[in-house]
């Protein structure tokens, strides 16, 4: 009975990190973002009437989690495509050629390649291209050689499999003069996505930096009769950007240019949401049109944050939810392990989710976290304390920084800023609930011994400063489950619910 309500509240809460019809704006539209949360960094192919995904993963493994569409607004998750840790994951680049699938992505000051027969996977270890550089842009030309763009202008050719860089690079792009008078981070030009329409080859590309002043990102294109160039800059640039602070979202960019089935084209891009930059980088979609004289550009009156009339396209069901009973014989795809994936370190039991504990404090833990897509929630679970472990209940940055709740054998803790203490002492309790509730930027805690009767523990938090801006990292608030010290702790019966 119990897990039969658990999954009633899980449906009935926010369903999907992908967007959700909201209310009040008419079956034929949607409203931004697509994908609610910390999901930076979308590249986007389609393949038939299928369109597929994927996002920096950053710190979080296992990593690059392909989610899968029909219509570009509704979203179900697929696979990890990568377990084995190779260090913070950015801008990855997902390409289908020849019938096999691969993802381009810049970790640990080199480039790696995983591939794989289908999309479902099994995916391949990551292969390292031993380049330097960030956000690699796979091409093909029309005889079929493949090459790689990067940041910085370069591109650099393919084998033909694909799996290894075959000479130097050769610069051929410096990108598109920003006005001195703008208000940007900083002029790097990031993300770069090759395509071919007609008679030429688009280059986009982001600029202005990825963070910092509202103004700061934006969307860049170029053409050329050649993949190679040189490069002619759109006049329609920039194609997307904020112009004020006073817009809902800011540092828009980072663009992959698309198709619809019906062949309507669209913008998949990222940006942080107004007083919410600690969500991270949000995926957000919007129209394209092409000129009679062959570039690309917004539509005009198209607002991001306005209702936008639907691509066409089937709406696939997703019962997706954060909510987790843990049942299942593999961990569900909300959920990753900070800066590793260890398989030994967990168990999925008919009782919860084992996990082992480790480290000295939640930063050495190595937490299970999930990306939450809501500006205010209830997150609570139940835990089993074995040893002399401390399970906690977290909103976690990084290992430097965190804020929630924990219990040990004896006490109830508060956690302010990874600062840790008793709040309450004696329950001496090795089985009970934690909870937290977040209303918008303030978090409240609260422990039960039964389940029903919640005690607020006199700390709270305020987690507005919690991103990039401030901390650097471009990381976001995530919500987690840690297991510290010596011992094992099961957590069952995780529920998450929008408020």
């Amino acid at each position: 009975m119990k897990k039969i309500i658990l999954l009633v509240i899980g449906f009935i809460s926010f369903i999907s990190s992908a967007q959700q019809q909201k209310p009040g704006i008419g079956d034929d539209y949607y409203q931004n973002p697509i994908f609610a949360g910390d999901y930076a960094d979308p590249s986007i192919i389609r393949d038939g009437e299928d369109y597929y995904i994927v996002h920096s993963s950053f710190n979080y493994y296992p990593g690059l989690l392909i989610w899968t569409s029909k219509d570009l607004i509704n979203w179900k998750p697929v696979t990890h495509a990568l377990k084995k840790s190779v260090g913070s994951v950015w801008a990855p680049d997902l390409v289908k050629y020849n019938n096999k699938f691969y993802i381009y992505f810049p970790a640990n000051e080199t480039n790696y390649v995983v591939w794989a027969n289908s999309i479902n996977g099994p995916w391949s270890d990551p292969i390292d291209l031993k380049i330097g550089n960030i956000d690699p842009g796979h091409f093909t030309d029309d005889k079929g050689n493949r090459y790689l763009y990067f940041s910085n202008g370069n591109y650099v050719p393919l084998s033909k499999d694909g799996l290894a860089i075959t000479s130097e690079g050769k610069h051929v792009y410096d990108g598109w003069k920003i006005p001195e008078e703008w208000s940007i981070e900083c002029f790097c030009m990031e993300g770069p996505k090759v395509l071919k329409r007609g008679n030429y080859y688009y280059l986009t590309t982001a600029e202005g930096g990825t963070a910092g002043p509202a103004t700061s990102h934006m969307v860049i294109s170029a053409r050329s009769k050649s993949p190679l160039g040189p490069w002619e800059n759109s006049p329609y640039n920039p194609i997307i950007r904020t112009k004020d602070s006073s817009e809902k979202w800011w540092s828009k960019g980072h663009a992959t240019i698309i198709d619809d089935v019906n062949g309507k084209w669209w913008m998949v891009f990222h940006g942080y949401e107004k007083d919410y930059h600690n969500m991270g980088r949000q995926t957000l979609l919007e129209p394209v049109e092409w000129t009679n004289d062959g570039w690309y550009k917004s539509p005009e009156n198209t607002k991001t944050e306005n209702p936008i009339k639907k691509p066409a396209g089937k709406n696939i069901k997703n019962n997706f939810t954060l909510s987790d009973d843990f049942s299942g014989s593999e961990l569900k795809p909300q959920w990753q392990f900070f800066n590793e994936f260890d398989a030994e370190r967990f168990k999925l039991t008919q009782n919860g989710i084992q996990l082992k504990a480790k480290g000295k404090g939640i930063g050495e833990s190595s937490p299970l976290l999930c990306t939450p897509p809501d500006h205010s929630y209830t997150a609570q679970v139940e835990v089993e304390i074995e040893g002399n472990a401390t399970a906690g209940l977290i909103l976690f940055y990084d290992s430097k920084l965190y804020t929630g709740i924990a219990a040990d054998k004896e006490n109830v803790l508060a956690i302010l800023r990874s600062w840790q203490f008793p709040t309450q002492k004696g329950v001496n309790k090795t089985h009970l609930f934690l909870r937290l509730e977040k209303k918008e930027q303030l978090v409240n805690m609260f422990y039960s011994l039964d389940g029903k009767a919640w005690k607020k523990i006199e700390n709270s938090a305020e987690v507005s400063s919690f991103h990039h801006n401030v901390l650097s990292g471009f990381m976001s608030l995530r919500l987690g489950l840690s297991a510290v010290g010596d011992g094992q702790v099961t957590f069952k019966n995780f529920v998450y619910q929008s408020n």
